[in-house]
């Protein structure tokens, strides 16, 4: 069933990835969409191929989530023409694959910046006009590394265990209010993901997911519709996900050729 149509959904990190699959399967959906990236022309594209067709209003803004005077003054564009029913947080990055006494700290700086305050940001700019209409879906985009830290890994560890965290508090500080919130976490997504951990080593990227077939930004993406359309008093705190190679963050089946 689609509960969803006719809705009005904000999505970060739209130009690429999930947050893009998140956007082609909600405008299939009939969901109107207003969407967020630092990479504006790619949105423009994207917003034109989903207008075509599928007969939704897109918007779109230029937005670095790690940049709270720009984040405040989209919302407050966008909430001029309506609250958006539904917020996916998608926007995050890796960056960096080092011991924490070899990482670099602006590394960690990036990470924390969009993983966490980027998150922090858009959900406070959104959320207290959600509250005043008492309706709303909130997702937050963390990982499998929220639950099950790896080695080198360490801030982005940390990032997304602070979105399962903060997702946890957050329910918690919309008790008694009609505002769902809900954190997906999926393994290996074969994505820009490691390419921009790499600095753009697209051979070293690759090797992630040699061996085993991952999961696809779509497969994301539909989990997250699935979430969106369970009724009202159905609220999917969290959703963890793998492909059916990969069992852990430490045990992934790749087929030897």
């Amino acid at each position: 069933m689609n509960r969803i149509k006719g809705q009005l959904a904000l999505i970060t990190g739209a130009s690429a990835g999930i947050g893009r699959a998140c956007a082609q399967r909600l405008a299939a959906e009939g969901v109107h969409l207003a969407l967020w990236a630092r990479r504006g022309d790619r949105l423009g594209e994207l917003a034109a191929e989903l207008t075509r067709a599928h007969g939704v209003r897109v918007t779109t803004a230029s937005v670095d989530v790690r940049n709270r005077a720009a984040v405040e003054k989209a919302a407050t564009a966008l909430l001029k023409d309506g609250v958006p029913d539904i917020l996916l947080n998608i926007a995050g990055l890796a960056a960096g694959f080092a011991r924490t006494q070899d990482a670099d700290p602006d590394d960690w700086d990036r990470m924390i910046d969009t993983n966490v305050k980027g998150l922090l940001y858009v959900t406070r700019a959104i959320l207290p006009s959600m509250i005043a209409r008492n309706s709303g879906h909130i997702v937050n985009l963390g990982s499998l590394a929220g639950h099950q830290p790896y080695p080198m890994g360490n801030v982005y560890n940390a990032s997304k265990a602070a979105v399962k965290a903060l997702t946890d508090a957050i329910n918690m500080d919309l008790l008694g209010t009609r505002i769902r919130l809900a954190s997906v976490d999926p393994g290996h997504v074969e994505t820009e993901f490691a390419v921009v951990r790499f600095a753009g080593d697209a051979a070293r990227a690759k090797k992630v997911y040699e061996g085993f077939v991952p999961l696809t930004p779509d497969d994301v993406a539909d989990v997250i519709a699935y979430i969106l359309n369970q009724p009202e008093n159905v609220n999917i705190l969290d959703v963890v996900m793998m492909s059916t190679a990969q069992r852990s963050v430490h045990h992934v089946h790749r087929e030897t050729k």
